[in-house]
């Protein structure tokens, strides 16, 4: 028996094609400005590139930082994300600590290491000031079909986020990224997404933005119809972060538009839906105005 099966659910795809097309189609008809806004709320402004600098990082914190004089009336984005090593850069230099500081840990974008390599790489960006953790599923485990070893990294990675914030005195949210891109098919999009829950993860992320396919509308989907039957069985509210390959405020509006469909609107705010982006902030600025904006 999959996993899935436990919560009673299947992914039925000529289903979701259709209710895709519904949104698809839809999608003019509710994008307005505060709906771009409301999506420019909800992003983890990321930066991953080989040639990241503390220089490079905290001219983008600046920029977030001035956000509020040049865009009046704009949120801020839900956070910052950047490398393990950087994570400190947005803690020292951000102003507004309601601006999240996320980093990826845990060999990432891999997750191809030894569990004692990446939980200590998960201790060191809780300690340098990481609100946020977003970990890679061990796919040379889960692809194996060893679902057990799987989980247990999860676990034990949510174990040390826990124990290393709880002796700051804080609280660090886990995200765990299962790349869909690499699981192929509905069924194992959604074991994996059970398996994470399962585990402690506060969040379940598509991608890494790393590989070839990145977030779809179908593994949205799916991955928000897991989400709901998580909650239905155990009453844990678990967010949902889509990453990789949303470049247009279109697409924006469409994730939001499948989420606030399969999860309601209860979902739709940063503690619970996520976009992770490097290009999408001037898109959604020069959506809203009507003209190019490079502010980012």
């Amino acid at each position: 028996m999959s996993i899935s099966q436990n919560y009673g659910y299947t992914p039925d795809k000529e289903a979701i094609d259709r209710q895709l097309e519904l949104i698809a189609s839809g999608i003019e008809k509710i994008a307005s400005p505060e709906l771009y806004k409301a999506c420019f709320g909800i992003m983890d402004q990321t930066t991953l590139s080989s040639d990241d600098t503390p220089a490079s990082v905290k001219a983008l914190v600046e920029k977030v930082n001035n956000l509020p004089a040049a865009f009046p009336g704009w949120p801020l984005p839900a956070s910052i994300c950047v490398y393990p090593n950087l994570g400190c850069v947005v803690a020292q230099n951000r102003k507004d600590p309601s601006l999240h500081v996320t980093t990826v840990a845990g060999c990432f974008p891999t997750s191809q290491s030894w569990i004692e390599v990446k939980l200590k790489e998960i201790e060191l960006a809780v300690r340098g000031g990481a609100d946020e953790i977003d970990i890679v599923l061990a796919l040379n485990s889960f692809l194996a079909g060893d679902y057990d070893t799987a989980g247990a990294e999860i676990k034990a990675s949510r174990e040390c986020i826990d124990r290393v914030a709880a002796e700051l005195g804080r609280k660090v949210c886990l995200k765990v990224i299962i790349e869909t891109g690499l699981l192929v098919t509905p069924e194992n999009i959604a074991d994996a997404s059970f398996l994470a829950m399962e585990n402690g993860a506060d969040f379940i992320k598509t991608s890494t933005g790393k590989v070839k396919v990145n977030a779809t509308p179908l593994a949205a989907y799916v991955m928000c119809q897991c989400i709901k039957k998580y909650y239905e069985k155990t009453g844990v509210k678990v967010g949902f972060k889509a990453a990789g390959g949303i470049a247009s405020a279109q697409d924006a509006v469409c994730y939001w538009c499948i989420g606030r469909t399969v999860l309601g609107e209860e979902w739709m705010n940063k503690d619970l839906f996520r976009f992770g982006v490097s290009s999408l902030a001037n898109k959604l600025l020069s959506a809203a105005s009507g003209s190019t904006v490079t502010y980012f």
